[in-house]
């Protein structure tokens, strides 16, 4: 197997902005999109969270190799599975050490003890953290690893064995995702200890690259390199790591250009040529790993009825969203998966756009005069979406030929994507990219009834569909599995539960002097290896 490297984020917060750039060198800045909703990296599902957290803070057992799609070593060294396919035994690594700072400092280094209590953490209700401090952890559900995964015990200090109730052809993929990070129960203990639980949440104490120091809202992140990092092949290369956060793109690119970020995130794609043409700065580029679209809220009328669903997305001039939303850093999708995912269904297409035969749709659902609805807009920069407000008043103005009225309407990210799970919205702007390049991580984590109330914000749950997702996660044989997940497209597209609208090129525009920055599949940041060229 592979060696890889996991990723650790450390916070500290900067009073300000001034002198930032001037401390380039041991210091590399972010400009990143958005504060993160927390750090308890299992409770969240957005790129913002896992960048700041899990990405670069915490490890997993399995873990990405940073620019890479397939799951090797992490925390855990090397593993066995059984003949059944039921059974997973974990050798784990020694040696490693738990970050130390003001808020905690380790009497221990990590073990399977560690392990054990994470995945407890997760699945069960009464652990003692869980009581102290209760979570939800959307991904271990909408994956069904709550039903999957049956027990996780320590054989030794360093053996951990994992018994599923079923196989899994997903799991050593699964593990490599960010919600799966490793906490440290000897942390944990402390927090209950002292009555602060909820400080795991504000203060993460990881085993990656990166150590939190502090962080303020809205402004900055701050870590320090951790110097004890176990993958000597992929240390941190600066002595600090900022995140400057900056929710408007226009003003990143001014930092970028300014020299007051080495490296910014999701630029706008008008400014990508720009980009391309200063001395100063360089392009990353990568095929979008992603998919942005509109989800339906089926659970409320008159979104209940597919005919409604369809007649909407009929209506969408998408051709002109594309144009306007992604200039020429974006393509159609059909599907609520991109191309470069194998099993992606060729046949199924992107709907015409065709005014009459929408209002018609409507007509024979029972609303000829069309209806009122109020459409939440993204209020953040996504790689999947780069701007919300202007998609938006594209969809607007679209619907409004076929009577459909539509209200515009967003929330502060974090407060945005809470309201979303818990099924608000009648209309909501949503886009996934890829954590972990199986099939299952589109169709089961944004369509399958287990995922409702996580990051499913259509709330779909259809039978037939489902029936065809679980199956697909059960059995090893890819050529099976493409062909219920291509069964699982046609039903989607039938159902129309989300317009899908895009798939989108991913830029990195950087400093010419940032060396060793690799673009994630799965539209992670991460920092260990990038270096700042003097």
């Amino acid at each position: 197997m592979k060696k890889i490297s996991q990723k650790a984020l450390l916070t500290s917060i900067l009073m300000g902005f001034t002198g930032i750039a001037s401390a380039a060198g041991g210091t590399l800045v972010y400009c990143s999109e958005g504060s993160p909703a927390g750090f308890d990296t299992p409770q969240y599902t957005a790129g913002t969270d896992n960048d700041a957290s899990g990405r670069n803070v915490f490890d997993n057992l399995l873990s990405f190799p940073r620019g890479e799609s397939k799951s090797g070593p992490g925390l855990a060294e090397s593993y066995e599975v059984s003949e059944d396919g039921l059974v997973y035994t974990f050798k784990l690594r020694k040696g490693v050490k738990w970050h130390s700072n003001n808020f905690f400092k380790p009497t221990r280094e990590f073990n399977a003890d560690d392990v054990v209590f994470t995945f407890d953490r997760l699945a069960n209700k009464d652990n003692f953290f869980n009581k102290a401090y209760p979570a939800t952890f959307p991904y271990y559900t909408d994956m069904s690893l709550d039903k999957i995964i049956k027990t996780v015990e320590k054989v030794d200090d360093y053996t951990v064995k994992m018994t599923l109730t079923k196989p899994d052809a997903t799991l050593t993929q699964t593990l490599a995702m960010a919600f799966a990070v490793i906490n440290s129960k000897e942390y944990a203990e402390q927090l209950v200890k002292q009555g602060k639980p909820e400080l795991i949440n504000q203060n993460p104490i990881g085993t990656g690259p990166f150590v939190f120091v502090r962080y303020q809202k809205d402004a900055q992140i701050r870590y320090k390199a951790n110097k004890d990092y176990w993958d000597k092949n992929d240390m941190p290369q600066v002595d600090n790591l900022i995140f400057a956060i900056t929710k408007d793109p226009s003003v990143r690119a001014q930092k970028l250009k300014a020299g007051e970020c080495h490296i910014m995130s999701q630029p706008l794609p008008t400014d990508v040529a720009e980009f391309q043409k200063n001395d100063k700065l360089k392009v990353m580029q990568s095929p979008g790993f992603n998919v942005g679209y509109i989800a339906y809220n089926t659970e409320k009328k008159p979104f209940t009825d597919p005919k409604v669903r369809i007649a909407l997305d009929m209506a969408l001039n998408k051709k002109s969203i594309l144009d306007a939303v992604y200039a020429d850093q974006g393509q159609p999708v059909p599907n609520l998966m991109p191309e470069t995912q194998w099993s992606f269904n060729k046949d199924v297409k992107v709907r015409d756009y065709d005014v009459e035969g929408a209002k018609k749709l409507l007509a024979e659902a029972g609303y000829p005069d069309g209806f009122e609805v109020e459409l939440w807009t993204l209020p953040v920069s996504r790689p999947y979406n780069p701007n919300g407000r202007l998609m938006g008043e594209l969809v607007q103005s679209d619907w409004a030929k076929i009577g459909v009225k539509v209200k515009l309407k967003t929330y502060e990210w974090g407060e945005y994507l809470k309201r979303a799970k818990n099924g608000e919205h009648q209309i909501v702007m949503a886009g996934w990219t890829g954590d972990n390049g199986d099939p299952d991580n589109w169709l089961g984590n944004l369509a399958s009834c287990d995922a409702v109330g996580g990051s499913n914000y259509a709330r779909f749950c259809f039978a037939d569909f489902d029936k065809l997702i679980k199956e697909a996660r059960s059995i090893t044989d890819t050529a099976k599995r493409t062909e219920l997940y291509e069964k699982a497209q046609v039903i989607f597209h039938e159902q129309t539960p989300s317009s899908t609208i895009a798939t989108s090129i991913v830029s990195v525009p950087m400093s010419k002097n940032v060396e060793g920055f690799k673009i994630s599949p799965f539209g992670a940041f991460e920092f260990n290896g990038v270096s700042i060229k003097k």
